[in-house]
Order: structure tokens, then C-alpha cells, then sequence
């Protein structure tokens, strides 16, 4: 009995039974991960290729690129901007609805709609086929005569004001774009070069990863004051990862992730790389986890039914306690497996590699340092690591013992330990990060069900 009632409390569902939300007035639709339709609808929902009708948290980046775009097209004036930051920061999304939105603006004002020419610039068999391409979208059924090049016939053609009186402007939205620096700088320099002739009808829009193109490889562009506008996408933050996600979610009639596994994703990733298609990339991952758990929970062996039969703890504990539903939404241990497959380091072999008692003690300092604290003496971290023993039912060490791995932890580089004479008065600090002991433990349903603990009573005190 006093088993079963650990489980129940150690289990983070336990608490967000307690917490409601009270801006949640109707119940969605039960998720059953059994669902083959389901499955496919969360996975869909959660795919990078699928894209959302909005780009949320990138509203301004969008505006100041939108604004450009309708000023070049109102002023019939050639421009190019230059748009940055690092991978999977919906820089190439925010441009595919900025062509559609400059499209549909310029028909409501009664304005010309411009020619749009969307290429990837890594697709191209020779980085002088941009020009070829520009060429057509002006000349389509028009072959070129002569000895000249695309570029050099784009050059006489907006050099030529009756050539461009009656022509449209023209979008051109090059991604890639990192890939010319590698390949041939005179061509990306020759590119941004077309929207300074006097007649230039281009407005070219360049995407790239590297934040100091313009810089560092366009010095002739800055000398002759057409250097572009630039527009930066930073990295995501924890909040604005977590936004984007539960946006997306917003498409599914039932709930299928917790919210705490939601926010350990968001503020791994955000940690790591802020890159939104790694965070879509772990949530797919952790549905994935879920599966394989449910497939599996009928052959494991664990607890045994009254009839006899053995059923796995997590089985027992939810058909008793509760409902399906929460039992089988993705659950912070499963985010965690997920996040430690993206985001492996030698800090988490090392968590893995350490003897038990000393693993208790980073889940006590975890445990203990959520509360907002930085550090602590180790005597009353001893104390926060007998409570996960006794919870887990595994004998503590003493005191002299556990001063002892708090001096092998330091020593590992996994603790700061202070001066003190007295052992128990030495202040510790938690020199890793949360998430990798998070992602190191997680196959450790001592140091699971404790940390998932931690993070239910610390969101019930927010």
C-alpha cells in the first residue's frame, strides 16, 4: 500500500489534477495515441514541412521586410534586403507569406502586382543560372542572340529606360544564399550589383545564415551606397519555442502533450540553438517514444493483478488511479529521451557513468535548487537527498560518506564546493545544466518520478 501511494504522489499527473486552468472551460476530445488517424494528425501537426497559416513571434521581422517591399513597389524603385539569422528561425517561412502579402496588397491598392522568382540557391546546377532565370521572367518567349551573357543582357536592360517603361516589377527571393559564398562570390556580388542600374525593376530578397554577409563579403556593394537593408531573425527564446508549439497543437482536437514536457523542450532547445525545426523535431520524437511505451507495456513484466496477471507499474497505476487519457498523454520522461537523443554531450555520459548515490545527489541538488535558490550548505543537501532515498526506498549514506562524493562531484567539475572546517557548512552549487541530469537520469524511475515531482509542486507555486 505504501508503494502504491509513492507512485501516486511521485507521479506529476497527481498535480495538474489539482491545478486547473480556470481560463479552460470545455474539454477537448479524448487523445488515443492507439489511433492510427490520431498518430498521424499529431505527427502532421508537428512536421517541419507543414507549414502554419501564421509566423508567430516573428511579426515584426515579417513587417519591416513587408514595408520595404511595398515601397519599392509603390515608388516602382529597385532595392535589396538582406535577411539573416541562424537555422530554423523562420526566416524562409516569414518570406513565403511576405511574396503572398505584397501580392495581395498591391492588388487591393489598384497597383501592379509584382513578378515573383522564389529560387534555393543550393538547387541550381551552375550559380549563373540566377541570371538565366531573371532573364526569362522578362524575355519568356524572347532566346538570347549573341555572344552576351544573362547578366550582361539584364545589365543593357535596365540600363534602358524605354526597354523598362511598360515591365513589372519583379520579387526575386533567393535562399540560400551562403551557398554563393562558397561557390562564386562574383556572382552573389553581380546579383545584389542588378538593383543599382537606373532602370533596375528588381526587388531582391537574399536569405542566408551567415549575419555578417553584407559585411564581409559585399565591400563594393558598402562604396557604392547600395549596401542592403538588413533584416535579422535571432535565435528563439524558451518563451516564443513554447509559443510556436502550442500554436501548432492548437490544430488537434484533444490534448497530447503535457505542458511541462512542452516547456523542458522549449528550454533545452532554446538553450541549444533556439532552432524551431529541432524543437518540431524532438516533440515528433517523444510521440514516437510514446508509442513504442504503449506497444511494448503489454509484453513487460512488472506488477501483478489480483488474477494473477503482470502489468507494468505506469499500466497498474493509471487503469487504478487514472483516467486514459492523462495516462497516455507525452509526458515529461518521454520529452526528456527525446531531448537526449538531439542533444547528446559528454556531460550526460558522465552523469550516466557515476555511481548511484552520487546520481541521488544531483537529483537532490536539481531537486533543490528549483525553488530559485543558487546554492546551499551540503548538510542541508543531505537532507534533500534522504528524502529521494526514502521515497525510492534505497539506504542512504551517511553524512562523512556523503561529504565525500560531494568532493568527487567537485572535483568532476558537476559541483562548486566552497571553504568551510566543518564539512556539513560548505556551500554547493550545481555547476551543469538541469536538462542534461534530466536527460542522463531519465532511465531511472527513482530520479524520474522525483524530478518530474519537483517540476509539479514548482509550477503549482508559480
Amino acid at each position: 500500500m505504501r508503494c502504491k501511494t509513492l507512485l501516486i504522489l511521485l507521479n506529476p499527473i497527481y498535480f495538474q489534477r489539482v491545478k486547473k486552468d480556470p481560463s479552460e472551460k470545455t474539454l477537448k476530445k479524448c487523445w488515443n495515441p492507439r489511433d492510427v488517424e490520431q498518430i498521424r494528425a499529431v505527427k502532421e501537426a508537428v512536421h517541419v514541412s507543414t507549414a502554419p497559416s501564421t509566423v508567430v513571434c516573428r511579426e515584426d521581422e515579417q513587417k519591416r521586410v513587408l514595408d520595404f517591399c511595398k515601397a519599392c513597389v509603390q515608388q516602382e524603385k529597385a532595392g535589396s534586403l538582406y535577411v539573416c539569422g541562424c537555422p530554423g528561425t523562420g526566416k524562409s517561412l516569414s518570406m513565403e507569406l511576405v511574396k503572398q502579402q505584397v501580392i495581395d496588397w498591391a492588388k487591393m491598392e489598384g497597383l501592379q502586382p509584382p513578378e515573383v522568382l522564389a529560387m534555393n540557391c543550393t538547387s541550381l546546377a551552375n550559380t549563373s543560372v540566377i541570371f538565366s532565370k531573371i532573364l526569362g521572367m522578362h524575355q519568356p518567349k524572347k532566346k538570347s542572340i549573341g555572344s552576351a551573357s544573362p547578366l550582361q543582357h539584364l545589365q543593357n536592360l535596365y540600363s534602358n529606360k524605354q526597354a523598362q517603361s511598360s515591365s513589372k516589377m519583379m520579387l526575386i527571393i533567393a535562399d540560400e544564399l551562403d551557398y554563393l559564398i562558397t561557390r562564386d562570390r562574383a556572382v552573389l556580388h553581380d546579383l545584389f550589383m542588378l538593383t543599382t542600374f537606373p532602370f533596375s525593376r528588381c526587388i531582391l530578397i537574399g536569405i542566408a545564415n551567415s549575419i555578417d554577409l553584407a559585411d564581409r563579403f559585399l565591400p563594393r556593394l558598402q562604396s557604392l551606397n547600395c549596401k542592403p537593408m538588413v533584416v535579422t531573425f535571432r535565435a528563439y527564446s524558451k518563451d516564443q519555442i513554447l509559443s510556436i508549439l502550442q500554436e501548432r497543437l492548437l490544430v488537434l482536437p484533444y490534448i497530447v502533450f503535457h505542458q511541462q514536457a512542452l516547456e523542458l523542450c522549449a528550454r533545452k532547445v532554446a538553450a541549444a540553438s533556439g532552432d524551431m525545426r529541432k524543437a518540431l523535431s524532438v516533440c515528433r520524437s517523444a510521440v514516437e517514444i510514446l508509442e513504442a511505451e504503449l506497444r511494448e507495456s503489454a509484453s513487460n513484466t512488472g506488477l501483478t493483478s489480483a488474477e494473477g496477471d503482470f502489468v507494468s507499474p505506469q499500466t497498474a497505476l493509471a487503469h487504478e488511479v487514472f483516467p486514459s487519457q492523462e495516462n497516455n498523454t507525452v509526458r515529461i520522461d518521454h520529452m526528456a529521451l527525446a531531448l537526449s537523443k538531439t542533444f547528446r554531450s559528454p556531460i550526460v555520459d558522465t552523469i550516466q557513468s557515476l555511481p548511484q548515490h552520487q546520481q541521488i545527489i544531483l537529483c537532490s541538488a536539481v531537486k533543490y535548487f528549483r525553488g530559485g535558490k543558487k546554492d546551499t550548505t551540503v548538510g542541508e543537501l543531505n537532507k534533500s537527498y534522504i528524502d529521494i532515498c526514502k521515497s525510492a526506498l534505497i539506504p542512504p549514506v551517511g553524512i562523512l560518506e556523503f561529504s565525500s562524493m560531494c568532493r568527487v562531484l567537485n572535483d568532476q567539475g558537476l559541483f562548486k564546493l566552497g571553504q568551510s572546517r566543518d564539512d556539513k557548512f560548505k556551500r554547493v552549487t550545481l555547476k551543469v545544466d538541469e536538462a542534461d541530469i534530466s536527460f542522463a537520469l531519465q532511465v531511472d524511475m527513482w530520479a524520474v518520478s522525483n524530478l518530474q515531482l519537483s517540476c509539479s509542486i514548482h509550477e503549482l507555486k508559480v
